[in-house]
């Protein structure tokens, strides 16, 4: 595949326009255009959606997720003479919030850009190519990425004492479902619902009083010790299986984070 085609591709889909593109490689919009036109032709399909902003069509996202590995593999063989390999990574709150960052701390040599999305989305920035590797609840493997089981994560229904489930829910945002099916499980009717999408205000808004909701037990436990709140249920709780994925390459960058996050799953989550 012609290298100076797919880094064309690339800096179109990073920018969102020709124009920026030529901008950023110093070339001209005619040459960009020129240059994607010739790689369409060679894979035989359109690849970017000419849209403002542009963006790679479905058959494009793969050539999205490829040049992203290759960039990954030449920052990795120039880290000695530059400034460090960057890692993107997307984890789900929760994560984030609890266990997942002290991961970083063992492998220093990158920098790293965190992107957060619910535990049942991560792996779409896997399959954008803008994420190198995902804390996710999907069990079925991005195509091109490699997946290991980290264990699970449980949550408790909690709330101030006199709430109970028919009482006003928080919600991280319309993607969380968690509240849900935890009401699916103990059978119960939805309750109304408020919408808070930020961990520490999340957890703080339990505390508060002003609803009720599903919080990872390294943060509930203590809490309930403090008697911050207390189980809306008792002896019920919801576990969700988490995995990592990570794009199938020979990185030592992913194969050191890779240990790293197996080896602090094994301590934070559940088996």
């Amino acid at each position: 595949m012609d290298q100076v085609q797919l880094s064309t591709f690339q800096a179109v889909i990073d920018t969102g326009s020709f124009e920026a593109a030529a901008r950023r490689l110093h070339v001209t919009p005619s040459a960009v255009s020129q240059r994607i036109k010739a790689l369409e032709r060679s894979v035989g399909q359109v690849l970017v959606r000419r849209a403002k902003p542009c963006v790679a069509t479905s058959a494009g996202a793969a050539l999205v997720r490829f040049a992203g590995q290759v960039a990954l593999l030449e920052r990795e063989a120039l880290d000695q003479a530059r400034d460090g390999t960057r890692v993107s990574i997307v984890v789900n709150a929760d994560s984030l919030h609890t266990w997942f960052l002290p991961t970083l701390l063992s492998v220093p040599g990158p920098r790293y850009e965190l992107h957060t999305d619910d535990q049942d989305y991560t792996t779409d920035l896997l399959r954008a190519g803008t994420a190198m590797a995902a804390v996710t609840a999907e069990h079925v493997a991005v195509q091109g990425c490699r997946m290991e089981k980290l264990g699970s994560m449980r949550y408790l229904a909690v709330g101030r004492a006199g709430l109970d489930v028919t009482s006003p829910m928080i919600v991280y945002n319309r993607k969380d479902q968690l509240q849900h099916r935890f009401l699916k499980l103990v059978k119960r009717p939805e309750p109304a619902a408020h919408y808070i999408p930020a961990a520490a205000a999340f957890v703080e808004s339990i505390r508060l009083g002003l609803g009720w909701g599903m919080v990872p037990e390294q943060i509930a436990r203590t809490d309930l010790a403090n008697g911050l709140y207390e189980e809306i249920f008792p002896g019920k709780f919801l576990d969700v299986p988490l995995y990592w994925q990570y794009w199938r390459i020979e990185s030592e960058v992913l194969t050191a984070l890779t240990a790293a996050v197996q080896t602090a799953a094994a301590t934070a989550l559940r088996s």
